[in-house]
């Protein structure tokens, strides 16, 4: 189990990593638009559907990552009312939801990928599935981060695992 976490820690790292040299692009491809439209008089035009795709290769992943570490939107107030044994339950029960949504999401967003993929972003020059490639990721790795979610539930002796940012900022 730890082998498999130490691995997920290294996908997650990478993919913030990922992420930030993203949004540094993205950062520089505004500038060039801003640039192009007020110092030049002439907008870039490939630059907006760029960025577009520039914010789904961020968010996506991240989100993802945010499944892993729990900064995402989680209500546990009615969990951590229940006895031990129910929260465990509950706990191993949402994380296997999650895990079965992100499943779905990679899987379904495969059909989107073969579906557009011969068509071009026109002003890219490039395969119109690249827009869903992100979610694709994004979903498998919400279905690897919601596994080991799962199995550090079960394993743990002192109930469901609060691991994640505020945990280890509590720590």
């Amino acid at each position: 189990m730890a082998m498999f976490t130490r691995a997920l820690d290294l996908f997650s790292h990478i993919v913030l990593v990922v992420a930030g040299i993203a949004l540094v692009g993205l950062v520089a491809m505004m500038g060039w638009l801003v640039f192009g439209r007020y110092v030049l008089n002439d907008t870039p035009t490939w630059i907006e559907r760029g960025a577009t795709l520039a914010i789904l290769c961020i968010a996506l992943p991240v989100a993802a990552v945010g499944v892993r570490e729990r900064f995402h939107l989680s209500v546990l107030g009615f969990r951590e009312a229940l006895p031990m044994g129910a929260q465990r339950v509950i706990a191993i029960a949402c994380d296997a939801l999650v895990g079965v949504f992100g499943f779905a999401m990679a899987w379904y967003s495969q059909e989107l990928v073969d579906m557009v993929w011969n068509f071009k972003i026109p002003l890219l020059g490039i395969s119109q599935g690249w827009t869903y490639v992100p979610l694709q990721v994004c979903g498998a790795l919400i279905t690897l981060f919601a596994i080991e979610q799962v199995l550090l539930d079960i394993l743990s002796k002192d109930g469901p695992e609060q691991r994640g940012v505020a945990a280890a900022f509590l720590e």
